[in-house]
């Protein structure tokens, strides 16, 4: 889970709008920022299958908001993968 501060943070530096907080780019970075920590947590903890399988869901999730993006605005989905730095 992010604490409440870095969830801000992030809203703050991926949202549209002043009340944006559930777009699907806010979204892909608050899954973006959950999976680097989940996937630090891991790195300790190797048998840890039901995080593992959680991650993996997270994952999924992510992928297809970012295939939503990249079909509705190719511009933000481009500017989104080079700031999160992430793989196309």
């Amino acid at each position: 889970m992010l604490k409440k501060s870095k969830k801000q943070n992030v809203i703050e530096k991926f949202k549209g709008h002043p009340q944006d907080t559930g777009s699907a780019s806010v979204q892909v970075a608050l899954l973006t920022e959950r999976i680097r920590d989940l996937t630090e947590h891991l790195k300790k903890h190797k048998k840890d299958f039901h995080s593992r399988r959680g991650l993996l869901m997270l994952v999924g999730r992510r992928r297809r908001l970012l295939q939503y993006l990249k079909a509705k605005d190719n511009k933000q989905y481009d500017s989104l993968i080079k700031e999160l730095k992430l793989h196309k």
